[in-house]
């Protein structure tokens, strides 16, 4: 992983304009610089959301529950093939179709690290089978689970310190992507939403 912080990164604007590049590990020093990242949010076909669990080795808000994967794309390079390749490094999933569901730009301090996101975040869908095989890194990922939305809606609201700040947002986003596309959230277990 800390080869990972050498990484290239694209710094960009307010509206996703590349502006310069920077190693993944400078972007997040403090304060921060705008850069190009992504979130995946797996669902399968019941409608349940895969999370992981970040490995404590992470440099930035380990040992927390996020989306399915994050990273950032190369400067140059197509966000869904990034996407698509940390999901292979991370979880054995893919290649996957991957739909955009909107951007989220977010500034977080982890007061644990030192460290802060400050990422313009294309948040990105992946629906897949009930009965996918993932197959987590454990360098990567300490634990995964696959959740309703009502699920993690309840836990985002009791126990938010036990969450990556970005989720909130992710998910945000994916609600909208749905609603302003038609495509309706899958009924909970009592058949409503």
């Amino acid at each position: 992983m800390a080869d990972r912080e050498r990484h290239p990164v694209e710094l960009v604007d307010q509206t996703g304009r590349a502006v310069g590049i920077w190693t993944v590990g400078e972007a997040h020093q403090a304060p921060g610089r705008l850069h190009r990242a992504f979130s995946v949010v797996v669902i399968d076909d019941t409608g349940r959301l895969l999370l992981q669990r970040r490995s404590a080795a992470k440099t930035r808000f380990a040992s927390l529950w996020a989306n399915a994967c994050c990273g950032h794309p190369a400067p140059g390079e197509s966000v869904a093939a990034s996407a698509n390749q940390r999901l292979a490094e991370e979880l054995g999933l893919g290649p996957v179709v991957l739909t955009e569901a909107g951007i989220y730009v977010y500034y977080a301090k982890d007061p644990a690290a030192g460290r802060v996101e400050f990422e313009y975040d294309h948040v990105l869908v992946a629906k897949v089978a009930g009965d996918v095989l993932v197959q987590p890194d454990p360098v990567e990922i300490a634990d995964i689970r696959w959740v309703s939305r009502q699920q993690l809606e309840g836990s985002l609201d009791t126990n938010p310190q036990d969450y990556a700040p970005w989720l909130v947002g992710v998910i945000a986003r994916l609600a909208e992507h749905e609603s302003n596309t038609g495509l309706a959230k899958p009924a909970g277990p009592s058949g409503g939403r």
